[in-house]
């Protein structure tokens, strides 16, 4: 059986999932309320300051991110289940900070002081605003793999 990796980080379609997974970003901060008042802000100064930073970010961030998504593909498929984000939505909180591993590795490791300062103010609910994202996660990740 091909691992997620083979599956969703080929040539063809790496570009449209980091296409796909900006778009899921955006339309996640779009949807939120006003009590994501900083994570609004937060991503507004991240992609004013450094335009075509997000774009990079995901790039970076997808190998680790697939890493992270693997066990829980490997043990949905073996479950036979139907809906991958409806899995993940089940195992939200483990789920999110499995992904949330990864965005903290990048942080400590980054050279970017306005992203890392920005990333430290949202990090708290991130976990949160993750959580909610997973259906649309699971769905785009069952559409590429």
């Amino acid at each position: 059986m091909a691992t997620l990796q083979e599956l969703l980080l080929t040539p063809e379609n790496a570009p449209r999932l980091i296409a796909d997974t900006q778009a899921l970003v955006d339309n996640e901060i779009s949807s939120k309320g006003i009590t994501a008042a900083p994570l609004k802000a937060a991503y507004k100064a991240v992609t004013s300051f450094a335009p075509g930073y997000l774009h990079e970010a995901i790039s970076a961030m997808l190998p680790g991110m697939v890493i992270q998504l693997e066990p829980y593909w490997a043990d949905f498929t073996t479950s036979g289940g139907a809906d991958f984000g409806d899995y993940l939505a089940k195992r939200g909180p483990e789920v999110s900070e499995s992904l949330l591993a990864v965005t903290d590795d990048m942080a400590q490791n980054s050279s970017r002081g306005a992203v890392v300062k920005a990333y430290g103010m949202v990090r708290g609910s991130a976990g949160k605003n993750i959580e909610s994202a997973l259906p649309a996660l699971g769905a785009m990740v069952q559409k590429y793999a």
